[in-house]
């Protein structure tokens, strides 16, 4: 029989581990602010959704069907918060990798060529959304049935509440980058696009939807 221990931990929420290690995205992203915006940041808004689901019917449920569950409902505006938060982290994480950025597959590239003129247009939408977010929030790239489109989100919102399916994120909160850029949010989000875009994570994200 399970320990009591053992139950708890089955019907909690885990911290992903990082998909590389802190020092892979140097020196875009440095393994310091890696360590704060994981180990601090990401792991305060699991820390949280595990608090607020104990002893609810959301207790050991998937983080996609709590956000969705907390979404727009009053009463949940904490758990929303948190549960995306957490969830928009893990896919940004999963958005980068090192020696990333560049040009995606042919397929993907069709896509964003038909959606945004060229891949020189999409990155300068994909820019200017990200820089222009005012506060907090999110960039995406987004797929909204057989097109695509960039999006941006305050706070904690996400695409899938809107009923489109993310292909990639960029986070402009400022415990992103203020280590590394300070106010320079231009200059982070230009050399993300750039050199960490995870584009075979785009089209994996684009088979499924």
């Amino acid at each position: 029989m399970a320990t009591l221990a053992a139950q708890k931990i089955a019907k909690s929420i885990s911290l992903p581990p990082l998909p590389y290690p802190e020092d892979a995205l140097a020196p875009v992203i440095s393994a310091r602010t890696l360590s704060f915006h994981h180990g601090k940041h990401h792991k305060a808004y699991v820390d949280k959704v595990n608090e607020l689901i104990q002893g609810t019917d959301l207790e050991g449920q998937s983080l996609e069907k709590i956000v969705m569950a907390s979404a727009g409902k009053s009463d949940k505006t904490e758990l929303f918060n948190d549960a995306a938060q957490a969830w928009n982290h893990d896919f940004y994480w999963h958005s980068l990798k090192p020696k990333g950025g560049g040009k995606p597959g042919a397929a993907l590239a069709e896509k964003i060529n038909a959606a945004f003129g060229s891949h020189d247009a999409f990155k300068k939408q994909f820019t200017d959304t990200a820089v222009k977010q005012f506060g907090s929030g999110w960039a995406w790239l987004v797929a909204d049935g057989h097109s695509l489109k960039i999006i941006k989100t305050s706070n904690a919102e996400l695409p899938l509440t809107k009923g489109l399916a993310p292909l990639l994120a960029i986070d402009v909160w400022e415990h992103a980058y203020y280590l590394d850029y300070q106010n320079k949010r231009p200059d982070y989000v230009a050399a993300v696009i750039d050199k960490l875009l995870n584009w075979e994570f785009a089209a994996q994200n684009l088979a499924r939807a």
